[in-house]
């Protein structure tokens, strides 16, 4: 009888994989759409004022999917499936011994009270779980109601996120700080942001991102 009710509960609380819609018992992500996303080779994608900017992989199918689903269809459970692919991607980095505080990309209030959560702030949590580096989410705020990125031109985008962010020096540790966000593109808003931070002589910083476009 006991059997039976466990088979039952399970056929009314199955679970898909979020991605091949096949049955998934461990989560919303299977492990064969998961090995399906390919990591970037462990160097940085680019420079910004000496910052090392670093992206997991590319913006691209089961990622870009992934992405999507956290960021605008509350898809939380994915955050856990975004910080495991920053990882196995942080582990085969020269600084991945090294002692760090994660920053992760503030939301303005508004937004992310319409949203209802920080998807990066989610992301940033399980990447601490397993790295063991510590979140601040207390130092950097941003101030700006800023529009979508992906929708202006250079110029329009510099405009838009000029002063966007705050940074509260009394907050800061005197540790490395490790930027994370989820799609890293031009680099405008991870710059803005490390501005913000040089502007109060924190300068130890670095940026890992979920992906990039690609060329």
């Amino acid at each position: 009888m006991i059997n039976i009710i466990k088979q039952l509960l399970d056929w009314i609380y199955r679970r898909n994989c979020y991605f091949c819609r096949k049955p998934c018992p461990t989560g919303i992500m299977c492990q064969n759409c998961y090995e399906k996303i390919e990591l970037n080779f462990p160097e940085p994608i680019k420079l910004i004022n000496e910052m090392s900017v670093y992206s997991a992989s590319l913006y691209t199918d089961n990622l870009k999917k992934l992405i999507r689903g956290l960021k605008y269809h509350k898809q939380k459970e994915l955050a856990k499936y975004m910080a495991e692919i920053l990882y196995d991607f942080w582990q085969k980095t020269d600084l991945s011994n090294e002692s760090f505080e994660i920053v992760p990309m503030p939301l303005y209030k508004k937004r992310e009270k319409e949203r209802g959560y920080n998807h990066i702030l989610l992301v940033a949590e399980e990447f601490s779980k397993l790295t063991g580096y510590s979140v601040n989410k207390d130092i950097a705020k941003r101030i700006k109601d800023t529009k979508p990125q992906y929708r202006l031109k250079k110029v329009e985008r510099l405009e838009n996120l000029k002063d966007a962010f705050q940074v509260k020096k009394e907050a800061y540790n005197n540790t490395k700080l490790l930027l994370i966000d989820d799609i890293c593109t031009t680099g405008i808003t991870l710059e803005e942001l490390m501005k913000t931070f040089k502007k109060n002589n924190i300068n130890d910083l670095y940026a890992i991102v979920g992906a990039n476009p690609g060329n």
